[in-house]
């Protein structure tokens, strides 16, 4: 009984805060937009940004029926 005198309080001091993180993060924007992260992993950004030089370098490989091109 008389641990209760010290973990209702720790409860309800830690509910508080909990509550006033949450509000916190509401206000500085936090989760005003949830749907760019969902998209980014969805899409490829990096090969959109790749340099034309280095796709230049890109060697395709080989797809012929021909028995004399190289491997």
């Amino acid at each position: 009984m008389e641990s209760l005198y010290f973990l209702v309080p720790c409860a309800l001091i830690f509910i508080g805060l909990a509550i006033k993180v949450m509000f916190w993060a509401i206000n500085n924007g936090q989760y005003d937009n949830l749907d760019t992260e969902a998209h980014r992993i969805l899409f490829d950004a990096d090969k959109k940004q790749q340099d034309p030089a280095s796709a230049a370098t890109d060697i395709p490989e080989n797809t012929s029926d021909d028995k004399n091109a190289r491997p």
